[in-house]
């Protein structure tokens, strides 16, 4: 306070008292200066909070104001105000506080004229506030009573201005009253609330950001930097080569692109930093940085387009390399590891090539992704190669058991399954073996490789069991041709001739009980049991159904009538004893079923065996009875005799017997009268005609074949003696007799085979 001492800051911070001598009680406080050296032009936070402070607090705000100051921006604390003004508008509701402004070193210029400018100034800081949607119209006298007055020079007009000063004083006696300068206060606060109150209204201030405003070079600095990081940034967006190099990137990976951008970025960071190299250094520094982070997030999206060409240029890499190792033969695993190494460190050289200095850009996401998309491409492959491998060695098993098993099915023999079970477990294990060395290269964990390894067996034995179950489902056909095989040939395989010796029954129950056997290897599966059991298994189902079937079917209708229930009970039942129901082929029901049919459609063969039988048994009977032949020699003597004298007779029955025996052969007498005497009758009655002619015709060219060569020889014709013509003609008649003799017997044999063979 001493002038002598210079000017320096009187009151730092707030303080405050009471009034004394003035009526109510009234408490005064004493701000810091708004514009003092000492806090500097970086440190004007606590001046804007100090006069929020007091504004919310106070009901009349006394404000000090140099009147050469009026019509200045600055120097009028205009900033300040605006500040204060907008900020107490939206922490604090309207009280009606009193702005006296008291200008002091009242010049020449009269009050009256200095005070309408004061409040137009007043008034276009209120209008230019932003205002919260509360507060958008509301007035500034809502707010606030603008008061001014002026005081003279203290130095200059001393008792003056302690005159005026008496005077100020005074208008705070009763200034509540109405017509006071509070007489119009809002929400006032009691007395016993006041310390409370004035806390809660400084901790609300202190926290409010928006009282924290820069200096006025550091606000400079801010407007000027960002414009300059603006114009660089639409440069760069605008940049001829920046934007070849997005479109080349688009289209595929580009070769230096790293280098490319990040000499791209450095010429615009170079020109922000020329530019702005006279400005604040902290706020220089900001805004470069976020005109790096907006630069970066311009070219960040051709950085990942040239990440995503880098990876499908690796993926398809790792494909070709590893389709090219399988193609030689490498082993999966290994060659996987191997191409996977090789795409990866390619995709690493890209990355190093793509990389921008000015960024902090991590690969590693693409990297994954690469890794997760090679990974998934080579267990797609793996998947595929070993379904080839399975389906290779299936269908190898498949063709190396399907015809043997059906084949010895076809057999139907006693040791049909024995011979099975060796064939799928050799065919079987050399699958098994070749499938492990095949998969041995991919590396597969035990579990998995011994599941597969049951899946190869579980489809061998499917294998069989199907087509078990193809010939179970024809064992009907099968049976009906092991019965005629074996009941239409004999032990040499040659077809029967039905000649009357035979013993039909034998042969019957022999080619049944062969089918029968057939019917029981089908009727279960028995791959898993060694050869004892299965045999045994075999025999034991052979037995119920001989037992039930076979043996019932050949006795009497007596014998029958007592089994009923020795018949039905083994076969009344859906599965066989100590067979599970997967492994049952044919149900004993159904094995009922089959061989009834069976015997149906073979007892037609049997019967037409019989019948042929018979038919041959009286046909091969030519010669009469003992007694009619004695009866011939008694009364036939006297003719005999006369045979005997005229040696012509015997030479005309030689020549009839000839040509009766030619008939015979020719019209094939014993076959037509087979089917019965009326067939018989109407068949010859049909050939005989046509029969003897063509033998008169042969003998008509015989002749004229013998003359001619006659004639030839010897120029003149040579008569033949009759009896040797007749020799002639009897031994070639004798020869074709013999030879249809022959031709009849294999004529006879063939018509009995078909007919067998059509039963």
């Amino acid at each position: 306070m001493d002038a002598f001492r210079g000017r320096t800051q009187t009151t730092q911070g707030i303080w405050i008292a009471r009034a004394t001598g003035i009526d109510p009680c009234t408490l005064i406080m004493d701000l810091e200066g708004t514009d003092g050296r000492e806090r500097g032009e970086d440190d004007t936070a606590f001046e804007k909070q100090s006069a929020l402070f007091a504004l919310a607090v106070s009901d009349i705000v006394l404000i000090n104001m140099w009147c050469h100051d009026i019509g200045r921006e600055q120097a009028a604390n205009k900033p300040l105000l605006k500040t204060v003004f907008q900020v107490m508008m939206r922490l604090f509701s309207p009280r009606k506080t009193t702005l006296l402004f008291v200008i002091r070193d009242k010049t020449k210029t009269p009050l009256e004229v200095l005070e309408p400018v004061l409040r137009e100034d007043i008034q276009k800081i209120w209008d230019s506030v932003p205002k919260p949607p509360a507060h958008k119209q509301t007035p500034l006298s809502e707010f606030f009573n603008v008061e001014v007055t002026a005081l003279s020079s203290y130095e200059e007009k001393e008792e003056q201005f302690k005159e005026q000063v008496m005077l100020l004083r005074q208008r705070f006696f009763n200034s509540i009253a109405p017509g006071g300068l509070a007489g119009d206060r809002r929400a006032v606060v009691p007395a016993s609330g006041f310390p409370f109150s004035t806390q809660h209204i400084w901790k609300v201030i202190r926290e409010n950001k928006d009282l924290d405003l820069p200096a006025h070079k550091v606000m400079v600095a801010t407007v000027r930097c960002e414009e300059i990081a603006n114009e660089n940034l639409a440069k760069l967006a605008s940049d001829e080569d920046w934007l070849e190099l997005e479109e080349a990137v688009q289209s595929g990976p580009v070769l230096g692109f790293g280098k490319k951008i990040s000499s791209i970025l450095d010429k615009y960071f170079s020109d922000y930093d020329t530019e702005a190299v006279y400005f604040d250094e902290s706020v220089r520094t900001t805004k470069r940085q976020h005109l790096e982070s907006k630069s970066l997030d311009l070219v960040y999206p051709a950085y990942q387009a040239m990440l995503g060409h880098l990876r499908a240029k690796a993926l398809n890499m790792f494909k070709e390399q590893l389709e090219q190792a399988l193609k030689i033969g490498e082993a999966f695993a290994g060659a996987v590891r191997d191409c996977m190494e090789t795409s990866l460190a390619e995709f690493d050289h890209g990355c190093v090539d793509a990389t921008v200095q000015q960024a902090t850009w991590d690969s590693l996401k693409t990297r994954e992704k690469l890794r997760r998309d090679i990974d998934n491409h080579a267990a797609s492959v793996r998947a595929t190669k070993l379904s080839e491998i399975s389906a290779q060695f299936e269908k190898r098993l498949s063709e190396a058991l399907s015809e043997p098993v059906a084949s010895l099915l076809d057999a139907g023999s006693r040791d049909t399954w024995p011979s099975i079970r060796k064939i799928f477990i050799r065919e079987t294990d050399s699958a098994i073996s070749g499938f492990s060395s095949s998969i041995s290269g991919f590396e597969i964990d035990e579990k998995t490789a011994n599941k597969m390894v049951e899946n190869l067996k579980e489809y061998a034995r499917s294998v069989v069991e199907k087509k078990a179950r193809e010939e179970a489902g024809q064992v009907l056909i099968r049976m009906k041709e092991r019965f005629s095989s074996v009941f239409s040939q004999d032990s040499d395989s040659m077809p029967r001739v039905w000649t009357g010796k035979e013993n039909i029954r034998a042969i019957t129950k022999d080619a049944r009980s062969r089918s029968l056997k057939l019917l029981a290897v089908m009727a279960a599966l028995c791959l898993e049991e060694t050869t004892d059991k299965s045999e045994e298994k075999t025999d034991k189902i052979e037995s119920v159904l001989s037992s039930a079937l076979l043996d019932n079917g050949d006795g009497s209708s007596a014998i029958q009538e007592r089994s009923v229930s020795a018949i039905v009970s083994p076969l009344a039942s859906s599965t066989w004893e100590e067979v599970s129901p997967s492994d049952t082929l044919i149900t004993p029901v159904q094995c009922k079923s089959i061989w009834r049919q069976f015997k149906t459609e073979t007892e037609y063969t049997v019967g037409q065996a019989i019948a042929t039988q018979e038919a041959s048994r009286r046909s091969s009977t030519f010669l009469p009875p003992p007694w009619a032949i004695v009866a011939l020699l008694i009364l036939g003597f006297n003719e005999f005799m006369l045979l005997l004298r005229n040696p012509l007779y015997l030479g005309v029955l030689f020549v009839l017997f000839l040509l009766v025996k030619a008939l015979w052969v020719q019209l094939d007498i014993a076959s037509i009268f087979q089917h019965g005497a009326l067939s018989g009758i109407l068949q010859l009655s049909t050939k005989f005609l046509p029969t003897v002619m063509g033998i008169l015709k042969r003998l008509a060219d015989e002749g004229q074949k013998v003359g001619a060569s006659s004639n030839n020889a010897n120029g003149s014709v040579q008569h033949v003696p009759l009896q040797d013509q007749e020799s002639d003609f009897s031994s070639q008649g004798s020869s074709s007799a013999s030879n249809l003799t022959y031709s009849s017997s294999l004529t006879h044999r063939q018509v009995g085979n078909v007919d067998m063979r059509v039963a």
